[in-house]
């Protein structure tokens, strides 16, 4: 019999429903920009540089998530940056220094005295003054501080090669870690980079790796390219540093082993520091915008177990010494210790308007750069190429939905109808699942929308040509329609999983373009398939109950 039980079809319009409501918010939202002293209005999707506020005419008790644009449709910034880990092998080396000095001073009265000779790129040279024939020992002694490199390339190999050049040991990393350092680098570039980003509440980021040392970084909607290496492009390497002197000598030669700074807020002061940190910014689990005993804005921050004991015991036994508060090379403030500071937390005073310790607040708390950005490329996408190609999408959907609506009409009469109605639906339902999970439309996404429509109608073809045929071996309406469904039912779901198998595959290999391409087309195979078997089902049968025909033309 053809008939669909009641609880079948309340399932069926309340996905429907679901589907409608999910998607309206995008056809009642408007985005208002202020540029050059003009409002202007943007239909939904349409976005301008200068976007200032997003006013709804929805209730606001009802779901209100939008389907976010991708860059080609909202515009925003695109930027292709180096990662510069030749800073790396640098900054470990000069770190490594003072567990070197320490372990060969504990052998003074077999090697002699040492000296810090110079630490340049991926090299740590270290000269053994006063028995310089020892340095083959000292060498041994310092290899006894290599550690298993930990990846799997890189399995088996040490982290350090020591070698002896006449009075010097030479300390260098090795290849492997080498390797390990620039893919851990770049990795945690990317995952900085990312929190930067998704601190400011930006929506939709595409941060991604490409190739060994570059990262791909594309933020919709974000008035320029400038605006998002401002948000980036900052290290914000924190660092606390002993003080050796200070002086207005910009050419006063540090010493081993320190280097010279100048000062942030003090023009022509500058600080002799100690290279190796007494504590560094890693160690830092929280910072926030806050206000110094005089009013001025600063930043209070909060130091892990490990850096609360080590920032503890230092000022416990430099009381009475400065201490530099250094940031990106360059010393925001150098305060004596007047006494213990123990719990781990502390506050950064300095000439910081309230915009720029927020912002300060916020690099922290996402955690340093590893390592500075080259930037290779840089583009500012304008809001009316965007405007442009939403216009055009818009125009090719319309096209597409008009030539497939008039062809099923023509072709299957009232099924042709039924078959429109359930098209209709099938593209609600996509924007409803894309404004659910919160997707990207891209302009290829369109493309896959457009394809869609092409595509959703193949379904209900096959079922309406199977009908064809029932009706030709002298069956009755009814029964026709209910082979029809049942015997092309296969041959749908077959067509349909090797299209959606291909679209999973896109979304998981692919990248950027492709991956739009392949959300809306995976979620208009789902929304096609439903559509075709269910809702267009429930239509025909709701109409056949109320008409009962005697005869059937498809």
């Amino acid at each position: 019999m053809l008939q669909i039980d009641l609880w079948k079809r309340i399932v069926i319009w309340a996905v429907c429903a679901f589907g409608l409501v999910m998607a309206l918010p995008n056809a009642f939202y408007t985005r208002v920009e202020t540029h050059n002293d003009a409002v202007a209005t943007i239909e939904s999707g349409a976005t301008a540089e200068g976007l200032d506020a997003l006013v709804a005419q929805w209730p606001g008790f009802l779901p209100s998530g939008l389907v976010n644009l991708g860059l080609d449709l909202r515009g925003g910034a695109h930027l292709l940056a180096e990662v510069r880990v030749a800073d790396v092998y640098a900054a470990r080396l000069t770190a490594m220094w003072p567990e070197v000095r320490d372990l060969l001073k504990k052998e003074r009265d077999t090697i002699g005295t040492i000296r810090l000779q110079r630490t340049e790129g991926a090299e740590l040279r270290v000269r053994l003054n006063s028995k310089p024939d020892m340095a083959e020992r000292a060498a041994e002694l310092v290899r006894g501080l290599a550690r298993p490199v930990t990846t799997l390339t890189g399995a088996g190999s040490s982290d350090i090669e020591v070698m002896v050049d006449g009075a010097e040991i030479v300390v260098r990393l090795s290849e492997a870690e080498q390797l390990a350092t620039d893919d851990r680098t770049v990795r945690q570039s990317l995952e900085i980079i990312r929190r930067r980003i998704d601190e400011v509440g930006t929506r939709e980021p595409t941060i991604q790796r490409q190739g060994d040392t570059r990262i791909l970084i594309q933020v919709p909607g974000i008035g320029s390219a400038t605006e998002l290496k401002e948000i980036i492009g900052t290290t914000a390497q924190l660092t606390f540093q002993p003080v050796v002197t200070r002086t207005s000598n910009a050419d006063m030669p540090p010493g081993a082993g320190n280097e010279l700074l100048p000062s942030l807020d003090e023009e022509g002061l500058f600080y002799v520091l100690e290279q190796a940190p007494v504590v560094t910014g890693e160690e830092l689990v929280d910072a926030q915008p806050s206000f110094d005993q005089n009013g001025s804005p600063a930043v209070s921050f909060r130091f892990n177990t490990t850096g609360a004991r080590k920032f503890g015991d230092y000022t416990a036994e430099n009381i009475g010494n400065p201490f530099a508060i250094v940031l990106d090379k360059e010393v925001i403030s150098a305060p004596v210790i007047q006494a213990h500071i123990g719990g781990g937390s502390g506050i950064i005073t300095g000439n910081f308007s309230v915009e720029e310790s927020t912002n300060l607040a916020v690099l922290l708390r996402a955690g340093a750069l590893p390592a500075g950005l080259d930037f290779l490329e840089e583009r500012t996408i304008g809001p009316e190429l965007g405007a442009d190609s939403i216009e055009a999408g818009k125009i090719a959907c319309l096209v597409a939905f008009g030539a497939v609506l008039v062809f099923m009409v023509l072709s299957y009469g009232l099924f042709g109808v039924f078959a429109n109605i359930a098209l209709l639906i099938n593209v609600a339902l996509i924007f409803g699942a894309l404004s659910l999970i919160g997707g990207t439309l891209t302009l290829p996404g369109i493309a896959g929308i457009v394809l869609t429509i092409g595509m959703a109608v193949d379904a209900n073809v096959l079922v309406f040509e199977r009908i064809r045929e029932e009706l030709r071996t002298a069956k009755g309406p009814a029964r026709a329609i209910e082979l029809g469904y049942d015997r092309a039912l296969s041959a749908i779901v077959d067509a349909n999983i090797t299209t959606f198998i291909i679209s999973v595959i896109l979304f998981l290999l692919g990248s950027g373009p492709v991956r739009g391409f392949s959300i809306t087309l995976g979620l208009g195979i789902i929304t096609s398939v439903f559509t075709a078997i269910f809702v267009t089902r429930l239509l025909i049968v709701m109409w056949f109950e109320r008409r009962r025909p005697k005869t059937l033309e498809v």
